[in-house]
Order: C-alpha cells, then structure tokens, then sequence
C-alpha cells in the first residue's frame, strides 16, 4: 500500500487518509474521548495545505466501542481505536475494513517520552498522599478507631489543669508527658494542712546569754567589744548598775525561729525539743492571727527531740492528723510546710528517698550527742526554720517531722517518724518521763590486743579484747570479771577484736545471759555475764 496514490497525484498516505475517513463533515457524528490534556479534534482544526479537490469517503455509520480501561501506571496514553464495518455506498477499496490507525491528529508523531510517565507516577503518589492523610486527620478528629472511654480517659478529670498538664481549654486531648503528681494534689494538701502550721519564736534571758559566753568575765573583750556584746541586760540604764529594772526583771533576747504544728483541736502542738531548747518564753503564731499566743511547754525529750506545746483561747484550732509512717513507701510524695529563714508557711514538695535513716548530731555547750534512729529521708527542701515543721503524705497526714538536713549536700533531709511520735505522745502530752531506750552494756571497758601488748603480758593469746576498767556495780563488776583478763569470744564465739565483741554485746536483749570465754593467768576461763542497761549508770559515758 506504500506506493498508492491519490488523485491528485500524490502518495497516498493510508493513515492520514484513515483519520480523515473517520471524520463527519457536517454533523460530527464520529466521537472521540481523551484522558489528560488532549483534546478532541473537530472540523476547524483541518490541517492546512489540503486541496479542496480531495474526495472524501462518504458518510458512513460508525459503531463507537468503550474505551480500554486504564492500567495503574501506563508508560504512555494509548489512543482510542474504533473498529470500522464496512457500509453500503463505501468505496469497496477494502481499507474501511482495516484497523483504525494511529491518527496524526493527536499532534505527536512518536510515543510520549519518559518524562511524561515520571510526572504521572509523581502526580499519582502525591494523590494518595493528599488522600491517605485526609483520611488519617478526619478518622482523628471522628475518633473512629478509638471508644469513647478511652478517648474520655485521656483527659484529665480537672480542666484548670490544662496549661500544666498538656491538655487544652477545650478538652480536647493532646500528646503531652504529664508530671509525676498533679500539683492539683499538692495546692489541696496545702489548703488543708496549712492553717495549722505555726510559727514557733523563742526568747530567753540576756543574762543566761551572758553566762555561756567565756568572754563575760574578760575585761580586754568587754573593752574592745563593749558591754552590747553580751546583750543588753548589761546594766540597762540603770545608774546602780544592777540588773534589769527596779523589779529585778531582766531583758528577754529573741534566740531562734522554728515551726511546729497543731494536732489537737484545742491547742496542742508538736515540735522539735531543739527548738524551744533553754528557752524561756515560747511565742506562738498561727496563721490568720496577728498577735502570738504565750505557750506552755507540756513535755519535751532530749533523746528523741520532741516537745508537746499547748496554747491557749481557742478550742477549735486547726489541726493536722497524724498518719502511720509504716505504710509509707519510698518514692511516695511528700509536702514540707514550715517556716524556714523566718519565711512564713514556704511549701516544698519532694518525694521519701529512704527510711530507717540513722544520724548523730553533735551537743552544744558541753550536752550529749542526739543520736537519731528510724528517720525517714526526702529530698522536699528543709532548711534552719523547717525544725519541727509535718512533713505530710498527699493524703494531708502528718507522717514525720522535720529536724535536720545535711549540710554538705542538697537534697537530704530527714524527718521524725510518727512510728516513733505514737510511742511517746501521750507521755509528753501529760508531762510524763519518758523511759529511754535500752542499751544493752555489761560495764567493761576494752582494748584489742596486739603482739607489742602480748609481749608485755607475756602472753601466746593473739587476738581477743583486753579488760582495762569495770564500772563499779555493773554487770561485769558482778560476775567478777578482772582487769587484764583477756576476752577471746562469747558463747564459744571468737572475736578477734573489742569492736566485734561490742557489736555481739549490742544486739541482745537486755537481761541475756552471756558466757565469756577469758584467758586469766594463762588458765581459761568461762564467766557468766548478764547483760544490763546503760541507761541505769547515769555516769558511763
């Protein structure tokens, strides 16, 4: 067919002739469907340059087909082809039976390049990106995948927590780590314990200040320093010299600020013993008063650092309760409350680092060490002024009080336990001595033998703990226990050294009977000894 010619004689070109057998002349009766940016081509879009003579095939009646259906991603646009059946009045040249070619009319003579079919594939992955997203934020906002009770869980039940706690003002649920404890939790603690916290101020005589000072009597101080030094009670005014007024009254001193806390409806308060220690008026404020109340110190204890205060005029104070510190656990929240640096009701929060903490503080003025037992640790911040203060669980009960912090770090301080308050609170309410605790001892002091201290006893006995003094009346004094007699174990036990043997002797009842295994002139011996208490020998050290 390459070598037909038209009537005008030129080459006859089967597939422009196809395209054009495909046309209607007047009333477009052929159709054509595009996809994309295509266009169908009607009769003005003739291409120029064809003569007026050509013959056109006449009308014929075309049967259009459905298009082809489209593949995922085509490598390039198919053309719609329709099958053409041959008509009466058709040319009978046999090329209506032919396929229908590729017109020419589409404006590209070759396939489309790949740069087509990139920007395709492109175009379809941001579609269903765009779908696939939209869908995702409206099954969000529907709450399609998720019950209302878990979306009503998410939450917060309290909505003026919703700055804090990542929630907005609509209640609506946003992705947020909310804190440990709600500070919702802490304010109402606050708002509950809070009144009945106090503060403590203490005032003494100038006098007794001027007494512990070891400069009073030297005249080089005074003259250098002046009598203001040792307060003003010096001679105040008076042209005698005498003490205080005509009345022999002297001057009261403020010495220290604490806190304490009211338990009892009526007045009664608990506090450290240290903080109104030697003091002789004790000022009580309570929140929402101006003037303090005069207090009475009920019962106080050295050893465990407690005092029971009882004010006067109200019978309805606030009051705290008092909680079980046994049922704590460590890493519970806990809330201080108390009056540090004189700094009125200063709330600190942290949470029980430890328990069963034991601490020695060192006496002052020549007093006794206090040796506590059973604190409890926080890291809630307590400073000088905190002493006496609750430190209270979330539930609002007091389960210890605070008396001390390190001060060669931050974060820990310690608490008495309400364990060890219960025990003695009554006692302390009605002013009663309270009995100490007791320390197992038998009343002989040691030394751990060496080889230079065998040499001078002239002795083969290494190891064991040498008796150097007994205390007159003791346990060891009764079961005829010697100095220089040498302790080699306790009940068939050898302990090598005097702190061993302590530590045995320590952790029995008091009233146990021991045997000492001793070594006495080179012959050994076995003595019964019963253990007693320390408590009872006010002048053992």
């Amino acid at each position: 067919m390459d070598n037909q010619k038209n009537k005008s004689g030129q080459p006859f070109d089967e597939d422009a002739n196809d395209s054009k057998r495909q046309e209607s002349s007047e009333s477009g009766s052929s159709y054509y469907y595009s996809y994309g940016p295509f266009q169908s081509y009607g009769k003005t879009n003739e291409e120029p340059g064809q003569g007026a003579d050509y013959e056109r095939s006449q009308p014929e009646e075309v049967e259009v087909t459905k298009p082809q259906p489209l593949k995922p991603f085509p490598s390039s646009y198919d053309v719609i082809r329709s099958t053409v059946e041959p008509t009466n009045g058709s040319s009978g040249d046999g090329r209506n039976n032919l396929p229908a070619a590729k017109s020419s009319n589409w404006q590209y003579n070759s396939k489309p390049t790949k740069k087509s079919s990139v920007r395709s594939v492109i175009a379809g992955v941001l579609a269903g990106m765009l779908i696939m997203t939209g869908a995702m934020v409206f099954a969000d906002r529907a709450n399609l995948f998720t019950s209302d009770q878990a979306a009503s869980a998410s939450v917060p039940a309290s909505g003026s927590a919703s700055n804090s706690g990542g929630v907005e003002s609509t209640g609506k649920a946003t992705t947020a780590l909310y804190p440990v404890t709600d500070s919702g939790e802490v304010t109402k603690v606050v708002s509950q314990a809070g009144p009945a916290v106090v503060k403590i101020e203490t005032l003494t005589d100038a006098s007794k200040q001027n007494s512990n000072n070891p400069y009073s009597s030297d005249p080089f101080y005074r003259y250098f320093f002046g009598d203001d030094a040792f307060g003003s009670g010096g001679n105040n005014g008076s042209e005698d010299g005498s003490n205080g007024s005509s009345s022999g009254s002297s001057q009261l001193v403020p010495t220290g600020i604490g806190s304490g806390f009211i338990f009892d409806k009526t007045g009664y308060i608990l506090t450290n013993e240290h903080v109104v220690h030697n003091a002789d008026v004790v000022q009580v404020t309570v929140q929402g008063t101006e003037k303090p109340y005069e207090a009475k110190v009920l019962g106080k204890s050295y050893e465990l650092d407690l005092a029971v205060l009882k004010i006067e005029g109200d019978s309805n104070f606030p009051s705290i309760p008092l909680g079980n510190s046994d049922n704590t656990q460590v890493g519970e929240w806990m809330v201080a409350i108390g009056n540090p640096q004189g700094f009125d009701h200063t709330v600190t929060a942290g949470v029980l680092s430890a328990k069963e903490r034991d601490i020695t503080i060192a006496g002052e003025n020549g007093e006794k060490n206090r040796e506590y037992e059973h604190l409890l640790q926080t890291d809630a911040s307590i400073n000088p002024g905190n002493s006496g203060g609750p430190l209270l669980n979330l539930n609002g009960e007091v389960i210890g009080i605070n008396v001390a912090v390190s001060s060669d770090s931050q974060g820990i301080g310690f608490a008495i336990p309400t364990s060890t308050i219960s025990e003695v609170l009554d006692k302390l309410k009605n002013n009663e001595k309270i009995p100490q605790k007791p320390v197992p001892f038998i009343g002989a002091t040691l030394m751990t033998m060496t080889e230079e201290v065998a040499k001078q006893m002239q002795t083969d006995v290494k190891e064991g703990s040498i008796v150097t003094d007994i205390v007159f009346k003791s346990p060891a004094y009764n079961a005829d226990l010697r100095p220089y007699d040498i302790i080699t174990g306790a009940n068939g036990t050898k302990f090598a050294t005097k702190e061993k043997l302590i530590e045995f002797i320590q952790k029995q009842q008091v009233g146990t009977k021991v045997t000492m295994n001793i070594v006495r002139d080179g012959k050994n011996l076995d003595l019964e000894v019963t253990v007693g208490d320390k408590n009872e020998f006010s002048n053992v050290n």
